[in-house]
Parts: structure tokens; sequence; C-alpha cells
């Protein structure tokens, strides 16, 4: 059965470097914006990681067409590396706005944001945007939130220990592709 398969150390490493991928394509737009530019030594403080792993990945990044990489030179974004860092900064910025909304503190939605973004399906995506537009367009209904938090926090409270192993199962099921 496909989704008990255990993930090959292939596609593991795959998993694990888009991650990177996106990490880092997150903090140089990240970096541009706020700075103007983005450097080896600003991505590595940021990411806490050593410079020669940021030298390895702007090498890969570069080569793979998502940013322009000179050594000891500023990094820019290509086209598609644009394309692809906005597309992560919307989704980060989408959860962690969903969670401020639901009252997570400042950060553990910082905390959860890194944990979840990474992994959300994009008709999941769709349904947060959606909800944080509603909110928008409806502020009267922020006001009636209060007693609606309280009421999901008691029913989550109760139902936190009725997980089953076919909600487990179809948590852990491999994504499709897009």
């Amino acid at each position: 059965m496909r989704g008990l398969d255990k993930p090959t150390v292939g596609s593991e490493m795959m998993r694990r470097d888009t991650l990177n991928r996106e990490d880092y394509l997150e903090v140089i737009y990240t970096l541009i914006k706020e700075k103007g530019y983005a450097m080896n030594v600003d991505i590595a403080s940021h990411l806490h990681v050593r410079a020669s792993a940021v030298t390895a990945m702007m090498r890969r990044l570069d080569k793979d067409g998502y940013v322009v990489y000179e050594k000891y030179r500023g990094i820019t974004l290509t086209p598609e590396g644009k394309k692809a860092a906005k597309s992560v900064v919307n989704r980060h910025s989408a959860i962690n706005r969903l969670l401020r909304m639901l009252g997570v503190d400042e950060e553990t939605a910082q905390k959860d944001t890194e944990a979840i973004e990474h992994n959300v399906d994009s008709k999941t995506l769709h349904c947060i945007n959606t909800l944080l537009k509603f909110a928008e367009d409806n502020p009267e209904w922020a006001k009636k939130y209060p007693s609606f938090k309280e009421y999901h926090e008691e029913i989550i409270r109760r139902e936190s220990a009725e997980v089953t192993l076919s909600t487990l199962k179809r948590a852990h099921e491999p994504r499709r592709g897009p």
C-alpha cells in the first residue's frame, strides 16, 4: 500500500533540498526588499548556517536559474527566482496571519508558520486566503470571534484525545503533485 511506504533516502533528501531552497529564496527576497541587496553573510546569519553552506546553495540556485550568483558580490533573483520567492513569502504571510487571527502569540505563530509553510497543500492555502479575505471584508465578524474561539477551544480539548488511525493514515499519505 503506497500510503504506508517509507520515504526513500533520495525522496527525503529531495524534500529537504526543496525546504532549504524555499528558505533561502524567502530570505534572499526579504533581504533584497528590506536592504536592497543580499549577501552570503546576511543569509548565513538569518538561516543560522555556515557561509560555506550558503555558498553551496547559491551555486545550486544559480545553476537551477533562481539566482545570479557571483562570488564576493551581491546575489540577485532571476524572474523565476523572484516568482518562487514571492510564492513562499505569500504562503508564509497567509499562514502567519491565520495563526495570529486565531490568537496564537507572535513567537509561536512564527515557529509554527515555519513548520507548516513548506507542507501546506495549495487547496488548503486557497481556503486560508479565502477565510482571511472574508475576515478583512467583514470586520463585524471579528467582534463575534472571541466566543467562537472559546467554543472551538473546548471542542479541540475534547477531540484531541480522539485521534484515529484513519485520520493519522490520511495525514501521512504522500502528497501528490499540484
